[in-house]
């Protein structure tokens, strides 16, 4: 049996630490908003390279306070994928502005700059793209439409932490980046939580007063803000979690490589975007020459294409290997964007995506051994299920 993510083994792995921590928090009795959430605000901001940020209650309502401290309303529209979770567009609910829809690139399932360009309108106020399982989006031509049109950028970068585009961090791109510590991130807690980063002083004085009550000074209220403090004991976890997250982010990248080095003479199945003998990323698999990389994915899924992927998940599950499908409903074909009036066909690389689309199991105490497992089972899946379609 190989698991899709085994959350289990980190706490393993830093057992003691981490319980050390957890009583620590425990006996100082200060439980908000304390000295661990203060910390762990500080090491975040500088790994991001950002002046600020501001830990909330989770990943969503990091999205949500971001539009909301930038004055997205009723009446806005905020450009997005629909090939991410439904957390996206519920932060565009929840200040009552419209989600509008852009098609992704084929090749690496991020939202496409150029559907983006067109599909702004004079209500247009901000775009969100998804750096989707881990991959940087195209931040350069994103950030060059944005300021065409005078858009603010929110980068959600819940899949995300530690990727960089050009060498910057995901994160510290646009105007604000948003990031979850769901436990299967690659910075999970145990809970749920976020984190909001900026470069922006506005955004973050309103941000850190929007998610305490909308105030200030305790008792003192400017604007009806809400709950949604980042726990003390959350971020002492996250702090001690944090000092390995290079090493694991760097785990991620060996096994993505070992996995397109086990998959290469399998032409029906769609890797991502390919890495160089350096173990860097290389954009669309093609090198660059004279300097860095584009960019530099940490591989919160590692995700590929089939053909016939109910009939593979089903061979998968005989075999016990671990796998996930994300996302097999594109967002605007769910009943909750009914009203969007969008149809099958409206976003064709999305809905291609959704049929096809696999994450193979994926965490930094991965074994290559598992990988191997899981990749023979996978490569007699789709042989059996090619047969049976004959």
């Amino acid at each position: 049996m190989v698991p899709m993510c085994d959350v289990t083994l980190q706490y393993q792995e830093l057992k003691a630490e981490i319980d050390a921590a957890m009583q620590s928090v425990a006996a100082a009795g200060n439980y908000i908003l304390g000295p661990q959430v203060k910390a762990l605000e500080a090491e975040l901001a500088a790994m991001c390279e950002t002046p600020h940020a501001v830990g909330v209650a989770s990943g969503t309502d990091a999205l949500h306070l971001v539009l909301r401290a930038a004055g997205i309303g009723p009446g806005d529209e905020v450009v997005t994928t629909a090939f991410t979770f439904v957390a996206t567009t519920e932060a565009i609910g929840m200040v009552g502005a419209t989600p509008v829809f852009a098609d992704i690139d084929p090749r690496t399932f991020n939202i496409d700059p150029a559907a983006i360009e067109a599909a702004i309108t004079p209500r247009t106020k901000a775009i969100i793209p998804v750096h989707l399982f881990g991959q940087p989006c195209d931040m350069d031509r994103i950030m060059a439409i944005a300021k065409r049109h005078g858009l603010l950028v929110v980068e959600d970068c819940c899949q995300a932490l530690g990727a960089t585009w050009k060498g910057r961090p995901v994160g510290s791109i646009g105007d604000a980046g948003c990031f979850s510590f769901f436990p299967s991130k690659n910075l999970g807690g145990f809970g749920d939580g976020g984190l909001v980063t900026t470069n922006s002083k506005e955004l973050f004085t309103s941000v850190e007063m929007l998610r305490r009550h909308g105030g200030r000074v305790k008792y003192h209220h400017e604007v009806l803000g809400l709950n949604s403090r980042l726990d003390e004991l959350q971020a002492a976890i996250l702090r001690i979690k944090l000092t390995r997250l290079n090493d694991w982010n760097e785990a991620r990248r060996r096994h993505a490589a070992t996995y397109n080095r086990m998959l290469a003479n399998s032409p029906n199945i769609q890797r991502p975007v390919e890495l160089t003998e350096s173990g860097k990323h290389c954009w669309m698999g093609l090198a660059i020459s004279g300097g860095s990389p584009l960019m530099e994915s940490v591989y919160g899924q590692y995700t590929i294409l089939v053909d016939n992927r109910d009939a593979v998940c089903n061979e998968l599950s005989k075999a016990k290997i671990g796998h996930a499908v994300y996302y097999p409903v594109p967002l605007h074909l769910q009943e909750v964007h009914q009203n969007l009036g969008m149809k099958t066909g409206s976003l064709p690389h999305t809905e291609a995506a959704a049929t096809r689309c696999l994450s193979l199991p994926m965490f930094p105490q991965l074994e290559v051994s598992q990988q191997r497992e899981s990749v023979e089972a996978l490569q007699r899946a789709c042989e059996q299920s090619r047969v049976r379609a004959a």
